[in-house]
């Protein structure tokens, strides 16, 4: 549209920013960076799937994958470049991005498997289960006080 609104709309960051200084939209980053840490979380018989929508990856080497027990966590960064051409409007998040998940329960830290398809990351993580058959044997010493 050729609207003057919309014209001066697109240069509102900028006029917000100088308006009221360089930190303004600091303070909006967590609500703009939900939009690139878009994900699901599918539950299956002691596994879980987590998908995230990461558009653009170039290289894997972009994003980083860490589970501790119930905490997911994912970071990276998104570069969308076009080689001979000049970006003149962004609606898709480009930048540093980072999202901690609590999961439903603790996965194990060594069964961990993801890869990268068509914009998504696929990260499949299997639960941590206990095993309560297994008995510790405590030894009992004689108390010297007799």
């Amino acid at each position: 549209m050729n609207h003057p609104f919309f014209k001066d709309f697109s240069n509102m960051k900028g006029q917000f920013q100088s308006f009221f200084g360089e930190n303004f939209w600091k303070n909006f980053e967590g609500i703009l960076q939900n939009q690139v840490t878009q994900y699901n979380i599918y539950q299956g018989n002691n596994e879980l799937l987590v998908v995230f929508n990461i558009p653009g990856l170039n290289k894997l080497e972009d994003v980083h994958v860490f589970v501790n027990q119930n905490i997911l966590e994912v970071d990276g960064n998104i570069n969308l470049q076009f080689k001979d051409f000049k970006m003149i409007e962004e609606g898709i998040f480009q930048g540093r991005f980072k999202k901690e998940i609590e999961l439903p329960y603790s996965v194990k830290s060594d069964r961990v498997d993801a890869f990268y398809q068509h914009g998504l990351l696929i990260i499949h993580l299997h639960r941590q289960i206990p095993d309560e058959t297994k008995k510790n044997k405590v030894s009992i010493r004689q108390s010297e006080d007799e």
